[in-house]
């Protein structure tokens, strides 16, 4: 992931020691080195030590913003005493950034609330967080009302805030390529384009007979089908696939590969049954899954909505997602549940990964026309899942989000697959179906709703259910 990039305002009042900025500075960029931030911050001689506290420091402060805007990603506002509240208000009015605001205040020591030593920081805050309500400005808090940056709180607090950074930024650049129609019979895959164009989210649609058209031109010696064909081989496990299924899935993932580059696509969503395979005669499960490996994530079913979830995942977490269906209950265990698909999952989920063929589709379909899935269980660990959906009826977007854990417990059966716990379970599953939820999430192998619920409700407005048991 690229390394996120804060401009810093650092907050004065006149009347409070002037040692207290210098010192936040230091403290700052010192911090921001260990976490590999990249700073925008004014130099100590640009204003009085650096810091922002009358109207011409803000119109220098926010001079250095513009000239930095296109990578700043957020801003930090550092109050080491009770700062100027309008000061920091007007440098991100004239800036003209529209991108998420941390706001920290240091604590004050009892033992120096002195002339030379008191910040009033804890009262500072709330005069700055009220400005910027009053100028139209959403923010991020700390855990704790004030806290010091170089203790273990506030580096979880900025970690968080840099994880709402890359969502805000990522996903209102994002550019997902819709390959093929939906299934015919999955109302449940329908979206609103226009809502999400409003919010940043382009979708670029391609019928899937110009894909198959493209791909069936290709011949067999090309050496870019052969360079594929050598990725597929090396990525996973492939003996029980016929090596004219491999080829095909090489051409056809070099189609995609090249279309999607021709429009700079973020992610896909592509048709995966059952025109594939009656005319094609493969899966496209591999590719997707390549893809995701590869942070392109990739949603099957031609699931929109779905792959900005992966896609809000993997910005959050720096690491590959994939689309599950909340598929089956585990026995008699309230809140554990089998996730699964036929499947598409990124590797790092599946340790064991195997390309096969889609043993449900081939009941209908054949055998001969779905290899091309990928197999293999998901391991024990950490596990996020979450959902975008556009309420179209409303007129407004519902998400949720929560955490668990994948298990080790006994599943004997096919697929991509994986038992999660997470507590109160029933409660989540009454509130998807009550609200109208698709029956896919995303799944990362990370902790990180905290910063999707920031990021959907503060930056985005987006009504956010976060399951917490």
């Amino acid at each position: 992931m690229a390394k996120v990039t804060l401009g810093v305002i650092v907050g004065n009042r006149d009347f409070f020691p002037d040692r207290l900025v210098t010192e936040a500075r230091a403290d700052i960029l010192q911090l921001f080195q260990e976490m590999d931030i990249e700073a925008v911050i004014l130099d100590e001689n640009a204003t009085k030590l650096g810091g922002v506290e009358t109207w011409t420091h803000a119109k220098i402060c926010a001079d250095l913003f513009k000239k930095n805007a296109e990578r700043i990603d957020g801003i930090l506002v550092v109050l080491p005493n009770f700062g100027d509240e309008k000061g920091v208000a007007d440098t991100v009015k004239l800036s003209g950034l529209n991108v998420p605001i941390l706001v920290q205040a240091y604590p004050d020591d009892l033992n120096q609330l002195t002339v030379e030593r008191r910040r009033d920081g804890y009262c500072g805050k709330i005069s700055v967080c009220n400005d910027l309500r009053q100028y139209g400005y959403a923010y991020s808090l700390t855990e704790l009302h004030t806290v010091h940056p170089m203790t273990e709180s506030f580096r979880a607090d900025l970690a968080k805030f840099v994880g709402v950074c890359r969502v805000v930024r990522g996903l209102k650049n994002a550019r997902f390529g819709a390959i093929g129609a939906r299934p015919g019979n999955f109302n449940t895959m329908r979206f609103s384009e226009k809502m999400l164009q409003n919010y940043g989210m382009s979708v670029v649609t391609v019928d899937f007979s110009e894909i198959l058209g493209n791909a069936g031109k290709l011949t067999d010696d090309d050496a870019r089908v052969k360079e594929k064909l050598a990725a597929i081989r090396g990525y996973a496990r492939h003996d029980a696939v016929p090596s004219p299924a491999l080829v095909r899935m090489a051409k056809l993932g070099l189609v995609i590969d090249d279309w999607m580059k021709e429009y700079d696509l973020t992610a896909s969503a592509i048709q995966c049954w059952t025109s594939l395979q009656q005319n094609y005669h493969i899966n496209v499960c591999t590719l997707m899954s390549m893809m995701s490996e590869q942070l392109m994530p990739s949603a099957c079913e031609v699931d929109i909505t779905g792959v900005a979830s992966m896609y809000a995942l993997q910005l959050a977490s720096g690491s590959p997602s994939a689309l599950v269906d909340w598929n089956n209950n585990y026995g008699g265990d309230p809140d554990k549940c089998v996730l699964f698909h036929c499947g598409n999952w990124a590797k790092s989920f599946l340790p064991e990964i195997e390309i096969k063929n889609a043993e449900i589709l081939a009941t209908t379909l054949g055998t001969d026309n779905t290899y091309g899935a990928v197999a293999g269980r998901v391991p024990a660990g950490p596990m996020t899942y979450a959902r975008i959906s556009t309420d179209d009826n409303l007129g407004f977007i519902r998400t949720y989000v929560g955490e668990g854990e994948f298990t080790s417990d006994p599943l004997d059966t096919f697929g991509a697959r994986a038992v999660i716990h997470t507590p109160g379970l029933q409660k989540l599953m009454r509130y998807i179906c009550k609200n109208g939820f698709e029956h896919h999430c995303a799944m990362n192998a990370s902790h990180s709703a905290d910063i999707l619920a920031e990021a959907f409700e503060t930056y985005f407005g987006w009504d956010v259910y976060h399951h917490l048991g």
